[in-house]
């Protein structure tokens, strides 16, 4: 990202550029594992960027958290009672998970324990609270070694991680060492979703597709769904993984039905007429999962370029 007087230019290929109009610079710094910006923009409201990418907005956070959180939260068999977060330092993914009715206990993982603070002091809309909650467990450390070194179980896991980036923090929570990790530390029925990058026709081979088929190698269905978020100019594309596959789609009627029997907070964005589209592939992305044969491991990740 450049900030040049009161603009700031973001890469997003390197024939490609995203332009926003800045009113505030709030906070600008490195912390141990990244570069961090919180910007007020004139579009967008106050925008988290970390490592020169927009990650969330005041504008259209609610369709990418309501996305990521709720179908994988629906589609347990009797709502998810414990939940594990990788990810996810806004605290957004964590308040649309608390507003699940079943849960009892969340466990949320973010490396950066500076990022976590700064999200806390200058973006209150994003948790409206949400660490404060006693069922919360908030850690700070690698998740992938959390997970490996844990006896606990979960129903549900939502990885909200930064995207697989060389020589980032996150490239090694996408790979089949990774998620057979996860695969151990799910009870029955437990579903994991993770986000998984850009979707459209330029960009879907980078990391969507090749996250895909890593899921496919270690879980017997992995289904793929995508939204289109204003603030990153871009499709968005997420990965459903099961142990135990439902036995069929949910209807839009039988989403509608669950909505207000599992989650305690209106909905802005996601219903059942909703689940249906994010789960209609165009027919480019459905050739070009069938056709993806990378599978990222420890020592062949996928990077997102």
């Amino acid at each position: 990202m450049e900030i040049l007087g009161k603009w700031y230019f973001e890469l997003i290929a390197p024939d490609q550029q995203l332009i926003y109009r800045i009113k505030n610079s709030i906070y600008s710094g490195v912390t141990q594992y990244q570069g961090v910006e919180i910007l007020e923009t004139s579009t967008l409201g106050r925008s988290l960027v970390l490592d020169n990418k927009t990650q969330s907005t005041e504008a259209d956070e609610f369709v990418y958290h309501e996305a990521l959180v709720h179908p994988a939260m629906l589609l347990h068999a009797r709502g998810p009672r414990s939940v594990f977060i990788g990810g996810g330092g806004e605290g957004a993914t964590l308040r649309d998970v608390l507003a699940h009715k079943s849960v009892q206990r969340v466990v949320m993982v973010d490396l950066d324990k500076e990022v976590v603070g700064l999200c806390k002091k200058y973006l209150p809309g994003h948790h409206q609270g949400a660490f404060d909650d006693p069922r919360v467990e908030l850690r700070h450390e690698d998740a992938r070694q959390y997970l490996a070194g844990t006896t606990e179980k979960f129903d549900a896991f939502i990885l909200d991680l930064v995207d697989p980036l060389e020589g980032g923090p996150a490239y090694k929570l996408y790979t089949t060492e990774f998620y057979n990790i996860v695969k151990s530390k799910m009870n029955p029925g437990a579903i994991l979703v993770t986000q998984s990058g850009p979707a459209g026709i330029t960009f879907f081979r980078q990391t969507f597709s090749p996250i895909h088929r890593t899921l496919s190698a270690v879980f017997p269905k992995v289904q793929a769904y995508t939204i289109y978020m204003a603030s990153f100019v871009a499709l968005w594309s997420f990965n459903l993984a099961y142990t135990q596959p439902p036995a069929q789609d949910p209807s839009p009627e039988q989403i509608d039905a669950l909505i207000p029997q599992r989650i305690k907070k209106p909905m802005k964005f996601y219903d059942g007429i909703s689940h249906r589209h994010m789960f209609s592939l165009p027919l480019y992305l459905r050739r070009g999962l069938a056709a993806e044969t990378r599978v990222a491991t420890d020592d062949n990740p996928a990077y997102m370029i």
